[in-house]
């Protein structure tokens, strides 16, 4: 298959244009002179039932990171002394508490949070509050996500099946249009669901931190928007926070690849896939210093699992590792929230080392802060 059918397969027209602007945009941008910070964020659209209906299985699958992280890639550091810091988007339908149990043991020992996944199809914007409160009062009950000053529930969201808004033409997988209002209605701050290349949900915005715009009540509202800057900033709507897709060369060839984000057992990450994320500089605009990489996984099935918290984990956090040298770059591990707070920091014009506001405008949830309140 010839590379432009290969493109056109993955919608490819649907992304270009944007894409092409940001090469431009990149081009033009002025050089930094200094340190970088870069901001990791590893999404993970975590399914303990990924093809199965079988609890025991999805339980043993999330007792094996349980027993396994903290002791294998848990063990990497960041700039901060921060280990990874993983942000586990579990789906709603998919809760059951033994698996809450399990995966409890692992926030309280620092090392990520949980937030939002949800899979729907035929829903109603009724239904789908009726759903989506319910699950944030199950996960709330427990001690997670965030809340604000007036205790209002707070948390960051990724659409099963990357069908935000209705996105699909056959409007299958989600059936909400109104779904970004009905999203912040309910307490999301922002939404971490692309890029979906190749999915037809795929935006035709990329490598943005940005604000949708215009009437968010519409099918696919998340495609019209305004780049997130300095000074800048909304009070009424989610932020969207995506990740780097580009097109990039394969390692040790002059052969294109597509990068987008996706940390798989068939494709694992190595120095070169790093740069590319990083070479994105994807930032709050008038921040270029601050480099947001979010990339997303699905870390519950097995061959994933396995992959990620064996040789594929500790091949990505090398990489990392050597990118984290101190002087052009400085890793900070952040969950979505952290990441979240650190743009709205820098939209308020904060500046110096970012490390400073990973709780800027929302907290930590009570099972970490109740926690290291009895360890400290």
């Amino acid at each position: 298959m010839s590379l432009l059918a290969r493109l056109k397969e993955k919608n490819f027209d649907r992304w270009a244009t944007d894409y092409a602007r940001h090469v431009v945009r990149s081009a033009a941008r002025p050089r930094h002179h200094g340190v970088r910070h870069v901001l990791f964020a590893l999404c993970d659209h975590y399914e303990p039932l990924w093809t199965t209906t079988d609890e025991d299985l999805g339980e043993a699958r999330v007792r094996k990171w349980v027993e396994e992280y903290p002791t294998g890639v848990g063990t990497f550091r960041d700039a901060d002394g921060r280990p990874p810091q993983h942000s586990f988007f579990f789906p709603g339908e998919e809760y059951r508490p033994r698996f809450f149990d399990q995966l409890d043991r692992l926030v309280e020992g620092g090392f990520g949070e949980v937030e939002l996944h949800l899979h729907h199809d035929g829903a109603t914007v009724e239904s789908m509050r009726r759903d989506v409160l319910d699950y944030l009062a199950i996960y709330a009950e427990r001690g997670h996500l965030s809340r604000d000053p007036d205790g209002r529930l707070r948390y960051a969201f990724i659409h099963g099946n990357w069908c935000l808004a209705n996105s699909r033409p056959d409007g299958q997988h989600c059936g909400v249009d109104a779904e970004l209002p009905l999203l912040w209605d309910t307490g999301c701050y922002a939404d971490f669901t692309f890029p979906s290349v190749p999915d037809v949900s795929q935006p035709n915005r990329v490598n943005q931190i940005y604000w949708p715009t215009g009437d968010l009540s519409r099918r696919r509202a998340y495609e019209s928007g305004v780049e997130a800057k300095v000074g800048e900033k909304f009070d009424d709507r989610l932020l969207m926070i995506t990740g780097p897709l580009a097109l990039a060369r394969r390692d040790g060839t002059f052969r294109p690849r597509l990068e987008y984000g996706a940390v798989t057992a068939h494709d694992p990450v190595t120095p070169s896939r790093v740069r590319s994320w990083v070479d994105q500089g994807i930032c709050v605009a008038g921040r270029p210093e601050w480099i947001f990489v979010k990339v997303y996984t699905h870390g519950a099935p097995d061959a994933q699992g396995e992959s990620l918290l064996g040789r594929g984990g500790r091949m990505l956090h090398q990489s990392l590792a050597e990118l984290n040298d101190g002087h052009r770059f400085k890793l900070h591990y952040v969950t979505a929230r952290e990441m979240y707070n650190v743009a709205m920091a820098a939209m308020d014009g904060c500046a110096g080392d970012p490390h400073a506001y990973r709780d800027y405008l929302l907290p930590p949830p009570p099972i970490i802060s109740q926690h290291q309140g009895t360890t400290s």
